[in-house]
């Protein structure tokens, strides 16, 4: 059973537009008295996990209501994207940029001033934030003000240290062999594997990026791809915090929602967007 809804927070369920038709989208909204139109100026829009093959809305609701709860001045719009199981690449990542021109095109509906969009995702959603800004500029919009990556896929090739080397861990195996059995889906075409749209790790054009935030989990096998990238943005200009957060004391090894709400995720997001406009991180 979902958990009560608390009275500061509001939650919407809704339709936007993706690459080829309606998705189910969430949005969430918490009590706010910052400006006289009653419009937040930041807008977050977020792409849960799932390993590109599974996942929806629920998968990231509780991390979301704590997200907004804790910074009330946030808009943030959650949104499916088609399933690899469904249509391959690049549906998912066709929908995610579509979703950001909907989203920029329906200010009035979302109650957003329209001043600060950024994109979220956590895991395979992540990698969708993180390829949706590469597609935001080569398309010419829309502009982003950032990019915040919870412990993205990002290396179709899962070549890293940590995705090695955790697996001699049960409970850790079972997440790679997760990892990879969403690529497989994802990226039946092997040819598609090193496309910067696919493996953003691997694209050799990374520069006028929006900032970001990347964070990855001490042991999570995702660990050292997110950092890699990290790296790579910072190479390029890109203004980019990265932080290693410690191990979540949960058991369920594909819970990294809840890790990511239990290992200081939102203390580092908010600090984050405060970051982007020089002000102090908005509460409730």
């Amino acid at each position: 059973m979902m958990d009560p809804v608390p009275a500061q927070l509001k939650m919407r369920d809704i339709e936007v537009v993706g690459a080829h038709g309606p998705l189910a989208a969430r949005l969430y909204s918490g009590a706010f008295s910052g400006a006289p139109t009653g419009k937040r100026d930041t807008l977050i829009v977020f792409f849960p996990g799932g390993g590109f093959v599974s996942g929806d809305l629920e998968e990231a609701d509780e991390f979301l209501r704590g997200l907004v709860s804790c910074n009330s001045g946030y808009l943030v719009l959650a949104s499916n994207y088609t399933l690899a199981t469904t249509s391959p690449f690049p549906a998912a990542v066709e929908d995610a940029h579509a979703v950001l021109l909907w989203a920029k095109k329906n200010k009035t509906k979302l109650g957003w001033s329209g001043k600060r969009l950024l994109v979220a995702g956590i895991e395979a959603g992540a990698n969708l934030a993180a390829v949706s800004s590469l597609m935001s500029r080569d398309r010419g919009g829309p502009a982003l003000s950032g990019q915040i990556l919870i412990m993205p896929m990002l290396d179709p090739g899962l070549s890293s240290s940590s995705m090695r080397e955790l697996p001699t861990c049960t409970d850790k195996a079972k997440a790679a062999d997760v990892c990879a059995a969403g690529y497989r889906g994802y990226l039946p075409n092997v040819a598609d594997r090193t496309h910067p749209y696919a493996s953003p790790l691997q694209s050799s054009r990374l520069k006028n990026l929006p900032p970001a935030l990347i964070l990855s989990g001490e042991d999570d096998p995702l660990r050292d791809e997110a950092e890699q990238y990290g790296t790579k943005l910072i190479s390029c200009g890109i203004k980019t915090t990265v932080r290693r957060l410690p191990a979540a004391p949960v058991s369920d090894v594909e819970a990294r929602n809840e890790c990511a709400c239990k290992v200081f995720a939102l203390s580092e997001i908010a600090c984050f967007i405060a970051g982007l406009d020089g002000t102090e991180p908005p509460v409730s």
